[in-house]
């Protein structure tokens, strides 16, 4: 997928029961970039439902529902494929004489659908990007094309004269055919676009000097609307100084993560307040503060040795318990021979022995 198409795919449904139709047109003027040379992708909300592209040269359902249509249909739409192709690569080529441009790697894209909003309201855009940046964008209030870049004024100009009048044709697609499109796609899917799956919360923080980042991992949820940020002691709002897209899991389902940097005070309560369609209230995960790394060492410090002092104990213990009983020692009076004991008596009264 284009990285052009990942940046642009978060405007997407916002309430639980609105949904959109969209579709994303991408020609590159080189091959060689690991991406098709053009590619028309179809999205009912945010999920890709359809995909033609010059790789393969079909149009192809990309979810299950969508088999539901017939073999004349994939083919009528593979052959409008290959003429929506043929003219992308003219109109790349066009805008970059625009620029001045004879070569290189350039990319141009063209954005386009409607939605249904909860109130029954519709609306609709047309946007042209290129290299990443807005070209022109249709005004659904004169359904005229105005320019947002000097070398588009020559392109708006032709399209919007009496003879082509390209904006009034958008509006008669968004009016009719793009809504009913709309209506008959999210009747096929409705079992899988509105399917609702509770979010799972994780809050962690992390220490930088003085203050601490708080991070709230938002993820596992369906559909993808999803409002997160983190409060202050209940009531007052965090401004967050990082908030990802909403991206999507390989599951299907959802995921976002907000992160504050604040400067805890004595007293303060930090939490993430989540609020979705799949929850009956808001959820709020309170952060707790733990105790410093310092701190934590010395006590497990201090507890191995305690540990170790009782195991030791407790082992000598054990020894001096299994060690045999020490037997009394009987000792036995000498007994001499009554010859000896006469000689040596002789001896000593003797005066020689003097």
């Amino acid at each position: 997928m284009s990285p052009l198409i990942v940046l642009l795919l978060y405007v997407s449904a916002v309430g639980s029961d609105s949904h959109s139709l969209r579709y994303y047109q991408t020609t590159v003027s080189a091959p060689g970039s690991g991406l098709p040379e053009y590619s028309y992708i179809g999205y009912v909300d945010d999920r890709e439902i359809v995909n033609y592209n010059s790789d393969s040269g079909r149009y192809r359902p990309k979810v299950q529902w969508m088999e539901k249509e017939d073999e004349g249909y994939w083919e009528r739409e593979t052959q409008k494929g290959k003429q929506y192709e043929a003219i992308s690569r003219y109109n790349v080529r066009t805008v970059m004489s625009h620029f001045n441009q004879s070569g290189g790697f350039h990319v141009h894209q063209v954005i386009h659908g409607c939605e249904r909003r909860d109130d029954g309201s519709i609306t609709g855009y047309e946007q042209h990007r290129y290299d990443g940046r807005e070209f022109m964008a249709l005004d659904t209030q004169t359904w005229t094309y105005v320019p947002t870049m000097a070398q588009a004024q020559i392109t708006t100009q032709r399209i919007n004269s009496p003879e082509v009048q390209a904006g009034e044709r958008y509006m008669n697609y968004l009016e009719n055919e793009c809504i009913m499109l709309l209506q008959k796609y999210v009747e096929n899917g409705r079992e899988d676009l509105e399917r609702r799956v509770r979010p799972q919360v994780k809050v962690s923080g992390q220490e930088k000097g003085d203050t601490m980042k708080l991070h709230c991992q938002v993820y596992g949820f369906h559909p993808r609307a999803v409002d997160v940020k983190w409060m202050m002691n209940g009531e007052d709002e965090v401004h967050s100084y990082e908030t990802s897209h909403v991206l999507p899991n390989p599951d299907g389902t959802y995921q976002i993560r907000v992160s504050a940097e604040v400067t805890p005070k004595e007293g303060d309560r930090y939490s993430c307040y989540v609020d979705h369609s799949s929850l009956e209230e808001p959820l709020s995960v309170v952060w707790e503060r733990k105790a410093s790394r310092v701190w934590v060492i010395a006590v497990a410090i201090i507890v191995g040795v305690v540990i170790l002092g009782i195991v030791g104990f407790l082992l000598y213990k054990c020894k001096l318990r299994r060690r045999p009983p020490i037997e009394p020692i009987t000792v036995q009076p000498i007994e001499f021979p009554e010859l000896l004991v006469q000689e040596a008596m002789e001896n000593h009264s003797s005066p020689a022995a003097h």
